[in-house]
């Protein structure tokens, strides 16, 4: 592909990619993944050349932009070499118009930058937001001594993880294969480090999806208790037990539930879970460094029904827990709504309950619980309080 051509391919892809955004559609990744599935001439190379620019472009663009062409215009603000490519060679972009503007640039869409600013993050920490990611790992005790590794990582806060640049192939290392490490950003370790979960203990996991932190927890109990992984999605859930069985994890159940009917499937651990562990759905903020088109997809509408969800999550978890137990609760936001007014709203309905700030490497408190930023700790965005139940 003529460099031309592959600023063409990205303009066709980011119209996609708008156009999802716009009906909820696929996320970014996979609809490129899907594109150069039918395209297997492009090599190698051009196909990281072009995600790079859907992803530049993404990254460069606040709102949502109105179209591919737009987009690009704005990643050509930063790139000088961009915008002599819409020359109108074959397979390349048309010339631009007198009338044609680019995207507008920033953050995220005003309100959301609003919302961030109201709960306390700063400018430089949401330029941040847009950076990337590196790749963290876990390595798992349960099997056995530190594994041989093809590269040296480094660490980082959490006491089993390595981190690797992006790109690392670590799912084609043997140690990934043989389930003696797992992906697993530090900030999501350290969500579980906060449980102070032993062995001997009856957890409920209450939104497992496909198991990062079930399998975290069932390492830190050295397989003696039991944790039940619970999840509404079937399909994530189903992805939970072959992982478990990989990694050695044996004191896992699963738990389908059918939403808004949670406590009948869980009428029998009522009152009996040592901990509870809500890794709620959230907004996701916190991790636009992997899915910067994430901040297209959020409306104010969504996030006011991810509070709700948050708070009837959080109510049913107190129900589950016995007395003395805890309730671990963990967003990737940084929004207040979802994380330490959440806390706060919870905590004023229930008396007796306490918040117990946790102490770790890293993170700065936030209300009655952490809060991890990129910028400052290295890992995803993370709120995660812990909370106690009277006795």
């Amino acid at each position: 592909m003529t460099p031309a051509a592959r600023v063409q391919t990205a303009i066709e892809l980011l119209d996609a990619v708008i156009a999802a955004a716009r009906g909820e559609g696929a996320p970014a990744d996979r609809i490129i993944a899907d594109w150069f599935r039918t395209r297997r001439y492009a090599g190698s190379k051009d196909r990281r050349a072009v995600r790079e620019l859907v992803y530049g472009a993404i990254r460069a663009c606040g709102p949502l932009p109105p179209g591919g062409r737009a987009a690009m215009l704005r990643l050509a603000q930063d790139d000088t070499a961009i915008a002599p490519l819409f020359d109108g060679s074959r397979h390349g972009p048309a010339p631009l118009r007198p009338d044609e503007r680019p995207a507008a640039g920033g953050i995220a869409p005003r309100w959301l930058e609003d919302a961030l600013a109201a709960s306390g993050v700063e400018r430089d920490e949401m330029e941040a937001l847009l950076g990337r990611a590196p790749l963290d790992i876990r390595i798992n005790p349960l099997k056995g001594q530190e594994p041989e590794l093809p590269l040296a990582g480094e660490r980082t806060a959490a006491p089993f993880a390595l981190r690797y640049p992006l790109g690392t192939p670590v799912e084609q290392w043997p140690a990934f294969q043989s389930g003696a490490i797992e992906i697993q950003d530090t900030a999501s370790q350290l969500a579980c480090a906060v449980t102070g979960v032993c062995g001997g203990e009856h957890v409920v996991d209450l939104c497992a999806g496909a198991g990062g932190k079930t399998l975290a927890l069932a390492a830190m109990m050295d397989n003696r208790g039991s944790i039940l992984a619970c999840d509404t999605d079937r399909t994530r859930l189903s992805r939970l037990m072959p992982r478990a069985g990989r990694a050695g994890a044996a004191i896992i159940e699963t738990r389908l539930l059918d939403p808004g009917r949670e406590l009948a499937a869980l009428a029998d651990v009522r009152g009996a879970a040592d901990l509870v562990l809500v890794d709620a759905p959230c907004s996701g903020t916190g991790t636009w460094r992997r899915n910067p088109e994430a901040r297209w997809r959020l409306t104010p509408q969504q996030l006011e029904r991810y509070a709700d969800l948050q708070a009837r999550l959080l109510e049913l978890a107190a129900q589950l827990v016995r007395p003395g137990g805890r309730v671990v609760y963990a967003v990737c936001s940084l929004l207040d709504a979802e994380g330490a007014g959440q806390v706060d709203r919870f905590l004023a309905a229930h008396g007796g309950w306490r918040a117990d700030v946790p102490l770790l490497a890293a993170g700065e408190q936030r209300g009655q619980g952490l809060r991890l930023l990129p910028c400052r700790d290295g890992t995803d965005g993370f709120f995660v309080a812990r909370l106690a139940s009277p006795c």
